[in-house]
């Protein structure tokens, strides 16, 4: 019998693909129901993890009722994740939800709410906190490797997120032009663009880069692609009390960083007071310049082990040992990378150095 009941709710995202394998692939846990308003968006997850047509549903209300799942992992539109809390959460379920936290810090601070009713978790992933170059750069930060940290850098995106579909399979330049127009990810009402794509992860991981530590203020500009209602390009910078830190994000990218690392690299240089770290996306090595080797090793990244190879695991894990959520997954780093995301949206609608929303 699996101890742990899973349910996937809404495919807005195709995310869910990923993170119902994972739940697939854990060995306590059964798949007990997926839903969608769309029923053809769950017919390639129910082939792929055997879950039976009694198990499908297009009714969320009925979905919860008949299958009592512990955690239901959520991948809605940016813009509809308050909407989709606050619908799950009076079933006492815990949640995962999808990056990333909201379209606004408001909504955000609804999904909070939502949660407060009940004594689950809420938990927001950030794949890439899931990636060994980073798990390592947080390791070595933690053990004091580079002091304090002053800066973060950091550069991320793909060649766009109609590219490519669940376990990134990709898709062909036909299939993008064909979805675009009808995509979520290219409306602005629906929490489309790169910036409300891509932003957070950097805001978040770099948040906990720098053990929680706000800036005070934010400056950011935007594209503007012809013909387009969202961004392909932002660069974000954020000012600190310690220094300056930069956050780019970009569809559009000349490779996926998965297939071929793109220029400049995707992922992160992190500056301490005393070494610097750059921690790229999918690499198996990092580079680490210390006040021991100041000019600089190449080292091997970390070999995860459960349960920190994946968020499911690593919630199951901390609900299994009745802790909390902590790190960039945790409600308190993931809202502060929210109102850094905020506050850069304001920035670029004003064109000017905004002070960071509260």
């Amino acid at each position: 019998m699996a101890k742990w009941k899973i349910a996937g709710i809404n495919f807005d995202h195709f995310h869910m693909g990923d993170n119902l394998r994972m739940a697939h692939e854990h060995p306590e846990v059964e798949i007990v129901g997926l839903c969608d308003e769309q029923p053809e968006r769950m017919q390639e997850a129910a082939a792929h993890f055997s879950v039976p047509a009694d198990r499908l549903y297009t009714d969320h209300e009925a979905c919860l009722t008949a299958t009592e799942p512990d955690l239901v992992l959520l991948c809605p539109a940016t813009a509809r994740h308050a909407e989709w809390t606050e619908k799950v959460a009076p079933f006492d379920a815990h949640i995962l939800m999808e990056k990333p936290f909201a379209a606004s810090l408001s909504e955000a601070d609804r999904m909070v709410a939502a949660m407060q009713h009940s004594s689950k978790q809420l938990a927001i992933n950030w794949p890439l906190a899931w990636y060994p170059p980073h798990r390592t750069t947080r390791r070595l930060i933690e053990e004091g490797r580079i002091g304090e940290v002053i800066e973060v850098h950091f550069y991320d995106g793909n060649r766009g997120p109609l590219w490519h579909a669940a376990d990134k399979v990709e898709k062909t330049a036909e299939d993008v032009q064909r979805e675009k127009p009808h995509s979520w990810f290219y409306k602005r009402d629906q929490g489309g663009g790169s910036l409300l794509d891509y932003l957070g992860y950097g805001t978040t991981l770099g948040t906990w880069f720098l053990d929680g530590r706000k800036p005070l203020e934010v400056t950011a500009i935007v594209d503007q692609p012809h013909g387009l209602e969202v961004d392909e390009h932002s660069i974000v910078v954020a000012s600190y009390e310690a220094g300056l830190s930069k956050f780019e994000t970009r569809w559009g990218t000349y490779t996926d960083p998965w297939t071929d690392q793109p220029q400049p690299k995707c992922g992160f240089i992190i500056v301490g007071t005393e070494g610097t770290i750059s921690s790229y996306d999918y690499e198996s090595t990092i580079r680490v310049q210390s006040a021991s080797n100041p000019a600089g090793e190449v080292l091997e990244v970390d070999r995860l082990a459960p349960p920190f190879q994946n968020p499911v695991q690593y919630m199951l894990d901390r609900l299994e040992k009745g802790e909390a959520i902590e790190g960039p997954l945790s409600v308190e780093i993931s809202r502060i990378g929210q109102q850094i995301v905020d506050t850069a949206v304001k920035s670029a609608e004003e064109k000017r150095t905004v002070a960071l929303i509260d």
